[in-house]
């Protein structure tokens, strides 16, 4: 496994990330500690989750089945863990948002279905325009100050969003964001016009999540779940011709769609690793071989015919 900082901080962090969403919900209990005990033994020590992951159980069931596992012992000390605050956790008008008082009952929530006494990146999983950044940041930084909250990051934000957080932070003399999560694949590469460019701005790591475009980037012969058929099955004219020539270009180098995806963002200087989800374990020990591939110049060239992108950064991707 390679390892990077994340964004501009000096923690250590695989160049892949552990996506937990199918714990529990989609994948057995026992299995999902089984796919996290083998992630350890790979050096993925990256672990992302949210307080809204496993809700086709209830609300927070992901943390608990992470917490369970936490609570084997040996495993806290060895793994960066993050996840996020937003969505409605209940029936109360208070509990969702990024109000201080969401915020402060969130993490306390999540910290007990974890079985862990700090969070260390705490994101926010969407922006809220009706919340004041003041009274965000005055939140995150009590939840620092009490050791529990190491990092905030942010995830689905617009580029304006993460400029306004950075401002708001820096007249507070506080840290603000360190990493943004966003969804971004070879297929889905709107956010280089200014996510990434404000990203790299304001020394954010990058953390895609959906690498694979919902599995349709997985190939024919592996898109084997059901998202990955009905999108497959959806898709226009023109995307099956690219997904044609995508994995015939991927056949020449010999090498499988799926990691040839994630070998295109880890080229990404800005991109700290993109969010594998494995359901099962044969997926999580597929992914690695991403990790191993360096695409060329040639061979990027290449992937940026068959997938365009919107041209560049703004504003000069908008030039006649």
């Amino acid at each position: 496994m390679q390892y990077t900082n994340l964004g501009r901080t000096g923690l250590s962090v695989s160049r892949l990330c552990l996506g937990t969403m199918n714990f529990g919900a989609r994948t057995p209990e026992a299995d999902s500690h089984a796919i996290m005990d083998r992630a350890l033994e790979l050096g993925i020590n990256f672990f992302d989750t949210a307080n809204r992951y496993g809700r086709d159980v209830s609300n927070g069931f992901t943390e608990e089945v992470i917490g369970r596992w936490l609570a084997q012992g040996g495993r806290r000390e060895q793994i960066v863990l993050a996840t996020k605050v937003y969505g409605p956790m209940g029936e109360g008008v208070n509990d969702r948002g990024l109000s201080a008082y969401h915020i402060r009952q969130a993490c306390e929530e999540s910290l007990r279905r974890l079985q862990t006494d700090h969070i260390d990146l705490y994101q926010m999983h969407h922006v809220q325009r009706s919340t004041p950044w003041e009274e965000i940041w005055q939140a995150m930084e009590v939840l620092v100050q009490q050791g529990k909250v190491l990092y905030v990051g942010s995830s689905n934000f617009a580029g304006l969003h993460i400029g306004q957080a950075q401002h708001a932070a820096e007249k507070r003399n506080f840290m603000g964001l360190v990493s943004e999560q966003s969804k971004y694949s070879l297929n889905m590469r709107m956010i280089e016009l200014e996510v990434i460019p404000t990203c790299r701005e304001y020394g954010l790591g990058l953390i895609p999540y959906s690498p694979l475009g919902g599995g349709l980037l997985a190939g024919s012969e592996f898109a084997s779940g059901d998202r990955a058929k009905g999108r497959l099955a959806a898709a226009s004219e023109q995307v099956r011709a690219q997904l044609a020539e995508y994995e015939a270009f991927c056949a020449e180098l010999g090498e499988k769609p799926a990691d040839v995806a994630l070998a295109w963002m880890l080229a990404n200087p800005v991109i700290t690793g993109p969010i594998i989800g494995p359901r099962t374990m044969a997926q999580l020990e597929e992914s690695l071989r991403a990790v191993e591939i360096s695409l060329d110049a040639d061979a990027l060239k290449r992937l940026d015919a068959i997938w365009p992108g919107p041209g560049g950064e703004a504003p000069e991707a908008y030039a006649w």
